[in-house]
């Protein structure tokens, strides 16, 4: 009995050993409530978004709204105004549309700003924006070859680069300015090879030094439509805000196709100019 009790014991001596985590200090006691608290993840940098209405100068306006500087100062006015995006959280989004119609033809912007909030503690709300901002991107369906261009080395002889003019965005041979299913890329009929652009350089892409994020699309009605309209979108995240820019024209004469080339510059400096305002 007694090498029975002292077996005992050593025993519990050993065990109380064990607990021992190792560094000094006592193991947890394993109680509810004792766990380590986690910190909240950090919130976005933007706490409030602009009033989407008043976001473009109005000299920007007038550039991308031919037309409107020979309007009636009345009705320069209530263009430049711009009509607001009915949402329920002016908050977290807000958007705003300018239209101007002219003898040559309509054009239009519409303007959003989207302000992603996170509502799980875990995840930031940079974070959750990312995630947004991808299903966009993913949404858009960009090319494989949707890369940011690079500028192409010349030709040993000096010839330059061949004619792309016989090409398509996604480089295959044009027939008959046949466009795709969506109308993206189709540069058959639009003169897209102006000021040295290659069309290749014109299809929907990704953008560099826009943002934390940005890409471009670029959509054309159609042909055989009563007229040919052309929407241009560009999308970039700066922090937990999301920015879509969409520039659309249409001209009146239905053999006229809106111009890419023109509409892309001007949409990308718009949206270059609304990420410096965020910055300022």
């Amino acid at each position: 009995m007694a090498y029975a009790t002292g077996a005992v014991l050593i025993a519990a001596l050993a065990a109380g050993c064990t607990s021992d985590t190792g560094s000094g200090e006592p193991a947890p006691d394993g109680k509810p409530g004792t766990t380590p608290t986690v910190s909240a993840a950090p919130p976005g940098k933007y706490r409030t978004l602009p009033d989407a209405c008043r976001a473009i100068p109005q000299a920007t306006l007038k550039d991308l709204l031919p037309g409107t500087a020979d309007m009636p100062e009345a009705q320069q006015d209530k263009v430049f105004e711009g009509t607001a995006t009915v949402t329920y959280d002016t908050d977290r989004r807000i958007g705003c549309r300018w239209k101007s119609d002219v003898p040559e033809g309509t054009r239009s912007i519409h303007l959003d700003f989207e302000r992603v909030v996170s509502y799980d503690t875990s995840v930031s709300d940079d974070d959750r924006a990312r995630e947004v901002y991808a299903k966009k991107e993913t949404a858009a369906d960009l090319p494989d070859t949707a890369l940011p261009p690079e500028t192409p080395d010349a030709s040993p002889s000096g010839s330059g680069t061949p004619d792309a003019g016989t090409e398509s965005a996604d480089g295959s041979e044009d027939t008959d300015g046949a466009e795709g299913s969506d109308g993206k890329g189709a540069t058959g009929d639009t003169g897209d090879t102006t000021s040295g652009s290659p069309a290749g350089s014109l299809q929907p892409r990704l953008l560099d030094k826009l943002g934390d994020s940005a890409f471009l699309d670029d959509a054309l009605s159609r042909a055989g439509a009563p007229a040919r309209h052309r929407t241009v979108s560009v999308v970039f995240r700066t922090s937990n805000v999301i920015v879509t820019v969409e520039y659309t024209a249409q001209p009146t004469m239905p053999t006229e196709v809106p111009d890419s080339q023109e509409l892309q510059e001007k949409a990308q400096a718009l949206a270059r100019q609304l990420v410096d305002s965020f910055n300022d």
